[in-house]
């Protein structure tokens, strides 16, 4: 017989050690700090500029100047780090995503600028192509609308090198083609970029939760009614995402994520159990709208559930968490 069946009432009241708040605080098992966070950002060209997300109320895309200021504030309230998104301008936008790899291109000119201004905050960039491609995929299509795996691979492992020579410190491959954390990782070491750290999306879902994010950077008009069913994972599987997740260790991740987050929490939680290593997760565009619209309604109080909706990302095993709400988390847990 187990301790916790013998545990019984009234020799054990579990209410004891909630009646004050020195007790609770005594017994919690998890924190939230505001270095559990990431804030991601969308950068776009030009100066002074500052365009509302529409589906993500709150949420802008800036240019690089405002883009700095932000940046400095995110530091200021101890939060390690930026994951950068870009909203490339159409007409760069090819069938090949030659800019994706461009040295003087959107984000690795942002890497650059960032890292000078504010060398103390962590940089994670998105190695995808969907914001480069003409048809909104995340990688190079054959005459059938098919994503090349092994052609779209060349093309990411090019993007990473460019982001991590410009000053990355953590490359995020965030496409789901098989291989492309060992090219990638090959390839850092081959140019002596040996601290160049890889956050793999290991278990990314083909998700409906993506949308306003799809807005934020502006791949959702080129995608049209395509999905990315084909690459990114079953939403029915878990299985399969220990196997993911294993294999991009394997090629040399250094840290591995869940995406989205909290309808993965299952997910999230098994491979933090099984394989005990970094693990990140996304509270993804689709989460964060949810909360938005049920806080602008009155129907949810918002700073108590932002909190708590991050504290279980925690309770499951996150490492650290991307979340919209970073900045207005880390000013709650600050105060």
């Amino acid at each position: 017989m187990s301790l916790l069946t013998q545990r019984q009432y009234p020799n054990t009241r579990m209410r004891r050690m909630r009646k004050d708040d020195f007790s609770r605080r005594l017994m919690r098992e998890s924190t939230l700090t505001p270095s559990d966070l990431i804030l991601p950002v969308f950068v776009l060209d030009g100066d002074n500029r500052r365009e509302a997300v529409a589906s993500m109320p709150g949420v802008e895309r800036l240019s690089l100047d405002l883009l700095i200021e932000e940046a400095r504030e995110v530091a200021a309230l101890g939060i390690p780090a930026l994951a950068l998104f870009p909203v490339i301008d159409p007409a760069q936008k090819s069938e090949f995503a030659e800019e994706a790899y461009n040295a003087g291109g959107l984000v690795q000119r942002s890497v650059r600028a960032l890292k000078q201004a504010c060398p103390e905050l962590g940089l994670i960039t998105d190695v995808a192509l969907d914001p480069y491609t003409s048809h909104g995929q995340d990688g190079i299509l054959d005459e059938h609308g098919y994503v090349l795996n092994d052609r779209t691979v060349e093309t990411l492992l090019k993007q990473a090198l460019s982001h991590a020579e410009a000053g990355a410190d953590i490359v995020a491959p965030s496409d789901m083609m098989d291989g492309r954390i060992g090219a990638i990782r090959a390839v850092l070491e081959q140019e002596n970029l040996h601290n160049a750290r890889i956050m793999a999306y290991s278990a990314k879902y083909a998700s409906r939760y993506y949308g306003p994010f799809r807005d934020a950077v502006g791949s959702s008009v080129n995608l049209g009614g395509a999905d990315k069913t084909t690459y990114q994972m079953d939403p029915a599987n878990s299985d399969e995402a220990l196997h993911e997740t294993a294999m991009d260790l394997a090629e040399g991740a250094d840290m591995v994520m869940v995406k989205p987050g909290m309808p993965y929490l299952d997910v999230l939680g098994r491979i933090k159990r099984e394989l005990q290593v970094p693990t990140f997760a996304y509270q993804v565009s689709g989460e964060y709208a949810m909360h938005m619209a049920a806080f602008e309604n009155g129907w949810l109080e918002a700073d108590a559930v932002i909190l708590e909706s991050l504290m279980c990302f925690k309770r499951a095993g996150a490492d650290g968490i991307l979340t919209y709400f970073a900045k207005r988390a880390a000013q709650l847990l600050n105060e």
